[in-house]
């Protein structure tokens, strides 16, 4: 192994995992495990799914999901801001004279 990984223990639903990880990923880590636990632990107490594995899937395609959204509204935002910011440029030529 190299010295600048080390073994991170993660638990995701009751079960636990070491992941090989650089120090400075190692709290962006723990907070991913943690959000995928909570969100297979929501799946699996909704009580329509069985199995890790089908519980596993249904959390990675929620979270997938939600994750294109923000980057979809991201860029729905930038879009915006890029129209506003032209806008505003139009007015100023208009108002101000070139030089």
């Amino acid at each position: 192994m190299r010295d600048d990984i080390e073994p991170v223990r993660v638990t995701i639903l009751d079960k636990e995992y070491m992941v090989a990880c650089p120090p400075d990923e190692k709290e962006g880590l723990l907070s991913s495990a943690h959000m995928l636990d909570r969100r297979m632990r929501e799946v699996r107490d909704a009580g329509r799914i069985q199995g890790a594995d089908r519980i596993a899937v249904m959390a990675a395609l929620n979270l997938t999901h939600e994750l294109l959204q923000a980057q979809n509204d991201q860029r729905e935002t930038a879009s915006l801001v890029e129209e506003r910011v032209r806008a505003m440029e139009k007015r100023i030529n208009q108002v101000l004279p070139e030089s």
